[in-house]
């Protein structure tokens, strides 16, 4: 292994190392020591990559999150769906799914789910973008375009659409409250539909 290939595999130990941390113990309760430790590296390897825990429980958020939904994307291309908006609806029912069989991630990343996706910042600051990106938020803005939706901002509207999601599905999924997960699909789905079909010309 060269020295580059063993600086990426100490890395992704200390982020895998923190997420089994931060989703067992929780955040407050996880030291950097901790994380070291676990990863099998010294405390002072740490700071080479990350600032503090915080940032790489954040860059942690991003990662999961685009995880979720490039997953989405790769499904959605086995499929024949060629409707836009049933695509949006797809990509976003496929992420309920799984964030409802992986609670612990659910919990982890919950109303942060759409931050972490628009948040380029820390994406630029980690300099680690060989995964394949915004994939659901281009294939929104190419959408909006290609079907002539008059959107005064695309953007926006799907950061409203994300937000929607991650907040309502976690209460949900959580609690079971105001409805179960299935129940609330439907409600959620519909008022999504509108959001876009409104602005259709």
């Amino acid at each position: 292994m060269n020295d580059k290939d063993k600086k990426k595999f100490k890395q992704m130990k200390l982020l895998e190392e923190g997420f089994k941390l931060f989703t067992k113990n929780g955040i407050k309760e996880t030291s950097v020591q901790d994380i070291a430790h676990n990863a099998k590296v010294a405390k002072g390897t740490f700071y080479l990559y990350f600032k503090d825990k915080y940032e790489l429980r954040d860059i942690l958020i991003i990662k999961k999150s685009q995880k979720l939904f490039n997953d989405a994307l790769k499904q959605l291309k086995q499929t024949n769906i060629t409707d836009f908006i049933e695509s949006v609806i797809f990509i976003i029912n496929y992420v309920i799914d799984e964030l409802t069989k992986n609670q612990k991630l659910l919990q982890f990343i919950s109303k942060d789910l759409g931050w972490g996706i628009f948040n380029k910042a820390i994406i630029n600051m980690y300099s680690r973008q060989e995964e394949e990106g915004n994939g659901f938020k281009e294939l929104f803005l190419k959408g909006i375009k290609d079907n002539n939706i008059k959107l005064e901002n695309p953007e926006a509207t799907l950061f409203m659409i994300i937000e929607l999601v991650g907040s309502t599905s976690f209460t949900c999924i959580s609690y079971g409250e105001p409805l179960s997960i299935e129940d609330f699909k439907p409600i959620l789905y519909k008022e999504i539909r509108k959001m876009i079909e409104n602005n259709w010309k």
